[in-house]
């Protein structure tokens, strides 16, 4: 069986051309934009979870790699997804790696928002748990946007896990960052530690939060009582 063309097939018959545009300008697709040249046929996400669970038990990983290194978006993400479930439904750790190191071999075409978000968590997260967090580091340290957001969003893993430090550290790292897309991950991810333990989070933004981009401080102050995020927005604390 194709199963590479029977999933392009499927995708293709929920393609949306007024949905496609509208996915051009939310992720950013013009010319000086971070999606710049991205193309979309406008696929909800919903439906590629559903066509990605339908197909991962048996679509081979060089039909997956084919697929994530389609120009359209909605296949590279149908190709995250089949990896996803692939690692999640394997209980052996050789196939794991070897799907963790596909994505790894990949990673230029995991260049979006939504790509690193729907992945690096399901993937590297587990992966890397109880192992070495050095390409984290490596990642944060880069001048490549994407891989920068990965470094975070992997965390999202550690943080349900009882784990934050290494979430602080690469705060810390990427505390200056200009870029709103990691200003947003790492509120988000300051904010997921909050939920799990307040005090952490409350005690690193007491010391960091009149140095990070106003954007960041407001996604990890979203969840805290009005008072105390008025006194945090007016420097108070």
């Amino acid at each position: 069986m194709n199963y590479l063309e029977n999933i392009k097939k499927e995708l293709n018959s929920y393609a949306d051309e007024e949905k496609s545009k509208n996915s051009a300008r939310f992720f950013k697709t013009k010319k000086g934009e971070y999606g710049h040249g991205d193309k979309f046929i406008g696929i909800t996400v919903p439906t590629q979870r559903r066509i990605a669970k339908k197909f991962y038990r048996d679509i081979p990983m060089n039909d997956v790699v084919s697929l994530v290194n389609n120009e359209i978006h909605e296949y590279r993400l149908t190709a995250l997804l089949l990896m996803v479930y692939k690692y999640e439904n394997s209980s052996n750790e050789d196939e794991k790696t070897y799907i963790v190191r596909t994505y790894l071999d990949n990673l230029s075409r995991v260049n979006n928002w939504d790509l690193v978000d729907s992945s690096a968590q399901k993937l590297l997260g587990p992966y890397l748990l109880n192992r070495e967090k050095d390409l984290l580091y490596k990642f944060a340290e880069s001048s490549d946007l994407w891989k920068q957001r990965i470094a975070v969003m992997t965390t999202f893993h550690f943080i349900k896990k009882g784990q934050y430090q290494d979430t602080l550290k690469l705060a810390e790292i990427l505390l200056n960052h200009k870029h709103d897309l990691i200003h947003k991950a790492v509120g988000w991810m300051l904010r997921e530690i909050g939920e799990m333990d307040y005090q952490v989070e409350y005690e690193f933004l007491r010391k960091q939060y009149k140095n990070m981009p106003r954007t960041m401080l407001r996604y990890a102050i979203e969840k805290f009582e009005e008072d105390v995020r008025q006194d945090f927005l007016k420097g108070k604390i």
